[in-house]
């Protein structure tokens, strides 16, 4: 019995229709159009851009990029990583032909495994240092070349919550930034290198903290961070362990303690930044069921401890893992890059 076709790339549904292209001429294509109407306008038995439910292929006008093909068939120019990715190794120059999936993959699951998506943590920055939560500028630099270059994706906690919450797809090696407590050498170090490669990343930091020292980031500093494109969530009010109550403390004094450090924190964030704060870094990575609640019901949306490990698509929100870059070495940073969980179902 002959097997029916299947596709094992998006390179071989392209090779497929490369002879369909060469044979017919179709409608011509202007960026004024919509999708709908540019697809409803190839009725030709052999059009060269070839559509279905599934995939567009588009033969490639004069200055078209994955940007402006992504706006225009997509919805958003920043999905462009799709195309992307469903067409490496191919030159977009005038005349070329290009796969444009129409589905997304959400979760990133495949026949052997399931995408998971590190979230590093960094804490602060120096030229020099000495102690493990402090990160050596130029290896920082290195880290974030190294990233660049290796084709990672740097995305944002926005993005981050709609893979968890199965939303939407995501770069498949995708990288979320973060950086705890507030210290000003996130500004003064980190923020720049970060922009030079392109890269964003999220502050979490605990409000008593912010403008009492040299050391600390200022609030005019995280608004310039917010306005690069950098997000800012809680550290909670003062940093404490969220899952200790004081000594002598009744359990609804702690409770209230708690709620305060969980809610105060998120308040001031909101009005001084004018946002609305939907992310949590428990303060040394410790909570408990009962934190889990009070953070729900606080209104967090994503909530993160310092458990080494990546986060699939079903991973639960509020209990997401991160891994923490103390060693001052490239290898034990690339150790930490796994964006794929192999998990044969068959």
């Amino acid at each position: 019995m002959r097997r029916p076709l299947r596709f094992r790339s998006f390179q071989s549904i392209l090779f497929f229709f490369i002879g369909i292209a060469l044979l017919s001429s179709c409608a011509q294509w202007s960026v004024e159009m919509s999708p709908r109407e540019f697809l409803a306008q190839e009725k030709t038995p052999l059009p060269k851009a070839f559509y279905s439910e599934d995939y567009i292929v588009h033969k490639l006008r004069s200055g078209e990029t994955p940007e402006i093909l992504a706006n225009l068939f997509l919805g958003s120019k920043g999905k462009s990583w799709i195309i992307e990715e469903a067409n490496r190794g191919i030159l977009f120059e005038e005349g070329q032909l290009v796969v444009i999936p129409l589905k997304e993959d959400k979760g990133g699951l495949r026949q052997d495994g399931y995408q998971v998506v590190p979230v590093l943590c960094y804490h602060r920055f120096a030229d020099h240092c000495d102690a493990s939560l402090c990160t050596p500028s130029d290896l920082f630099e290195r880290q974030m070349a190294y990233l660049e270059k290796n084709d990672y994706k740097v995305i944002s906690m926005a993005d981050f919550l709609d893979f968890v919450s199965y939303r939407r797809s995501i770069p498949h090696k995708a990288v979320v930034i973060t950086m705890d407590d507030g210290y000003s050498s996130a500004y003064e170090i980190a923020f720049p290198i970060l922009k030079k490669h392109g890269f964003t990343a999220t502050l979490f930091v605990y409000t008593d903290f912010i403008g009492t020292s040299k050391s600390a980031v200022t609030w005019d500093q995280l608004r310039r961070m917010k306005a690069a494109g950098f997000e800012i969530g809680s550290h909670s009010l003062s940093h404490c362990d969220l899952t200790k109550a004081k000594e002598g403390e009744s359990d609804e004094a702690y409770l209230e303690r708690v709620r305060k450090e969980l809610l105060l924190s998120k308040k001031i964030l909101d009005e001084k930044l004018d946002q609305a704060t939907g992310y949590l870094a428990f303060p040394y990575g410790e909570f408990n069921q009962r934190i889990l609640a009070l953070c729900e019901e606080a209104g967090y949306r994503l909530g993160f401890s310092v458990k080494q490990g990546g986060n699939a698509f079903f991973s639960h929100p509020l209990n997401l893992k991160r891994e923490q870059i103390l060693r001052k070495d490239m290898d034990h940073f690339v150790a930490k890059l796994r964006t794929f969980h192999d998990f044969p179902v068959r």
